[in-house]
């Protein structure tokens, strides 16, 4: 069982993490701006388990851009998620969240304290290179304001990529091109810095099994120090 606080845990994303988490066990730390966006969890209540057996995270109110807010809730646990979301119109803020993350998770280790939780966070599909060899956000067609959010998460994992994996325990996971809510299968495919795409060049995974891949990250620790993707 780890212990897992998790930035984000109110998004598309971050409650399937947190769902799927749970399920398995995990001990979980919801870090909200709000608690009470949290459905049916209360503030420093609860043990973690599987969804729907009563037992529902702790929850505690932080803030994934101020990293004295990120080192409080990072204290003592084993890995910090961050499924943080930009608000519309500004993307540049997922850059500030990992900068944020990675400062507060480099101020626990010191004069004695804790040792470093490891820092696993969503990412984004613009970046990984398409079969054909160009980037996803080089493709025609692509709305200025996804465009945007794209290349924000390539900052943010270029900011990673110069953090050494020794000093903070680093992984980034990005999605297939389309992610959405659907079915939890289990199963998904691996890659690195290529898209993961079918035999007929769709490259897709559901929400839920994004978060089936993540929580394995978690439990298996395969990709310290990179960017891995996934995809059905």
């Amino acid at each position: 069982m780890a212990k897992i606080a998790l930035f984000g845990a109110t998004g598309t994303i971050g409650s399937q993490v947190l769902r799927e988490a749970l399920g398995r066990g995990h001990q979980v730390t919801a870090v909200v701006r709000d608690p009470a966006r949290l459905p049916g969890a209360g503030a420093g209540s609860g043990e973690a388990g599987p969804p729907g057996a009563g037992r529902t995270p702790v929850v505690v109110r932080g803030n994934v851009l101020d990293p004295a807010s990120v080192t409080q809730a990072a204290a003592g646990q084993d890995v910090v998620v961050s499924a943080f979301g930009p608000g519309p119109g500004d993307p540049g803020t997922l850059l500030s969240a990992v900068k944020s993350l990675v400062g507060g998770v480099q101020a626990l280790g010191i004069d004695g304290a804790p040792s470093r939780p490891r820092v696993i966070t969503v990412g984004g599909a613009g970046s990984l290179r398409t079969p054909g060899g160009p980037l996803v956000w080089d493709e025609a067609g692509i709305p200025e304001p996804v465009l945007a959010v794209m290349h924000a998460h390539g900052d943010a994992l270029d900011f990673l990529r110069t953090v050494p994996v020794d000093e903070v325990h680093w992984t980034n996971l990005s999605p297939a091109a389309r992610i959405e809510p659907g079915e939890r299968t289990g199963t998904y495919r691996l890659g690195l810095d290529d898209l993961v795409v079918d035999d007929a060049g769709r490259s897709l995974i559901s929400t839920q099994d994004y978060a089936v891949a993540l929580v394995d990250e978690i439990e298996r620790d395969a990709h310290a120090g990179r960017r891995f993707t996934i995809g059905y």
